[in-house]
């Protein structure tokens, strides 16, 4: 008989130092960039937008005048510059003084940092950076294809604010178990394949809401480094077949607070009117931020344990958390193996690919949904 008693197991809590994750970030939609300054409180600091008014570039820079520290978004936009509202001094896109109106000599420490930008996918990202480094081409972020087609919407983009850091997020990759309890969704295949920046998770699946008779649901969700990530989705809603990306990209307010920018574009349906179309995508959208307030309430009351106790088919969290921790790194440290291809099934069943080739057949309830292509 073992009269031992068992020790209680000691959480480790993360303490994140003031340090954001290397690479691109959605800012907010393309569009809604004009020459109407934009400050946006990210990084632990606040940074400032605006479209040049002849070359219509969108500038990213940090929003507070090194002169005297006024916030320049409530100046104005001159040409592609910005004008302090405190001394006029004129910033160009590229962080650099370029006239100051009651002197003739330009100081040479008079430069503002200025962003890096991309204009994708209808998106407006930015780089960020720790040691300052320009961005990494290979891990640009992937064209959409379908967002520059007529037979798909357009973004409805909304915002979600959670109180906690990033990697709460990030840890939903690998987190299998929490499908059931939190979305009611049932798991026939979870799987997960990490390579270079890249981490993606595939799954089948079923929902009360997304799934109808015997029509499963897929979800091909892919990361594209630390904070863009991107979903296609296959189902049925209100007996409509349903294929859909979503875009969940994060960003940080600070190391304990950051947004989701999160977005939803829909295959249109044929026979469909514009209206009912957009309609249909309020829906699907309503009730993703539905599902997401599920996990809010978890977020924002719990702790960001750094050595958790897992068992058996809880998903490769410390896979997603190794991966994730690149991003974190100065480059010259980062070791060759973060490249390497890895793979791992948490429940093994029916593959993506090979559900969607059934779906495409009819296979379901004679039901054929829209087809996409198979990862």
């Amino acid at each position: 008989m073992n009269n031992k008693k068992p020790v209680p197991h000691i959480i480790k809590k993360k303490v994140w130092p003031e340090r954001y994750a290397r690479g691109w970030h959605v800012l907010a939609k393309a569009d809604q960039i004009t020459t109407e300054p934009q400050t946006f409180d990210y990084f632990g600091s606040r940074i400032l937008a605006y479209r040049g008014e002849d070359d219509n570039k969108v500038n990213v820079m940090d929003a507070y005048c090194p002169h005297m520290g006024a916030d320049l978004s409530k100046g104005c936009v001159k040409g592609n510059n910005i004008v302090c509202p405190f001394h006029a001094w004129e910033w160009g896109g590229d962080g650099l003084a370029k006239n100051i109106p009651y002197s003739k000599r330009i100081p040479p420490k008079a430069v503002i940092k200025a962003w890096p930008t991309l204009e994708k996918n209808g998106l407006l990202m930015v780089w960020n950076d720790h040691e300052g480094n320009d961005p990494i081409p290979e891990q640009e972020i992937a064209r959409i294809d379908d967002y520059y087609s007529d037979e798909w919407t357009d973004w409805q983009v909304s915002q979600v604010t959670i109180n906690t850091h990033c990697r709460e997020l990030v840890d939903n990759m690998a987190d299998m178990a929490h499908f059931g309890p939190v979305h009611y969704t049932s798991v026939k295949s979870f799987s997960n394949l990490q390579e270079g920046h890249k981490f993606v998770q595939y799954m089948v699946g079923a929902h009360d809401i997304l799934t109808e008779g015997d029509v499963p649901l897929t979800s091909i969700a892919t990361y594209e480094g630390p904070a863009y990530m991107t979903t296609t989705m296959t189902g049925m809603m209100d007996d409509l077949p349903m294929t859909v990306h979503l875009l969940v990209s994060h960003i940080p307010v600070n190391t304990n607070k950051f947004h989701i920018n999160f977005g939803v574009m829909m295959k249109k349906i044929p026979g469909v009117s514009e209206v009912e179309n957009k309609a249909i995508v309020d829906a699907y959208t309503q009730m993703s931020l539905e599902s997401f307030q599920q996990d809010i309430e978890i977020w924002d009351n719990k702790v960001l344990v750094d050595n958790p106790v897992l068992c058996a088919g809880d998903g490769p969290f410390f896979m997603v958390r190794e991966w994730y921790s690149q991003f974190y790194t100065d480059i010259a440290e980062l070791p060759e193996s973060f490249k390497e291809r890895k793979e791992h099934t948490t429940v093994a069943g029916p593959s993506v690919k090979e559900t969607l080739e059934k779906m495409h057949a009819g296979a379901y309830s004679s039901k054929k949904v829209e087809e996409v292509e198979p990862a």
